[in-house]
């Protein structure tokens, strides 16, 4: 495996905290190429946000209808503070770019996105990253 760090440099918060932000390069993953592509949904806002009918519905429904389209996996993160502004972060990871946009492009997204109300009024976001 190779990884290159492509820029690292210390930065400080206004109350003194110091963060590294950097980026990393990853060439090759267990002797093969690297190719899943990533989508990150956040929630942000809203009124409402039911964490168990994401987990246990939602997350589920998106598996069923993007595996055939090559969705490997999901996950949902919550933030730690009650107050955060994000109030969910899944993370959808593909087989590859192709895979993701075909999923997204399919007549399943429709049923997806139509099942968001359920849980939630948040806006959401979707940022899709791919292998440099």
């Amino acid at each position: 495996m190779t990884i290159a760090i492509i820029n690292s440099a210390a930065r400080k918060f206004e109350d003194g905290a110091e963060f590294y932000e950097f980026t990393i390069n990853l060439n090759k993953l267990e002797g093969r190429l690297m190719t899943n592509a990533t989508m990150i949904v956040t929630c942000s806002g809203g009124t409402y946000f039911d964490r168990d009918y994401y987990v246990d519905v939602h997350l589920p429904l998106a598996l069923a209808r993007w595996q055939k389209h090559g969705l490997e996996g999901a996950a949902a993160f919550f933030p730690r503070d009650a107050d955060a502004v994000d109030v969910s972060v899944g993370i959808y990871r593909f087989r590859d770019e192709s895979a993701l946009h075909a999923a997204l492009a399919s007549a399943e997204t429709d049923a997806i996105m139509d099942d968001i109300p359920r849980f939630t009024d948040a806006k959401v976001s979707r940022i899709i990253g791919a292998p440099l």
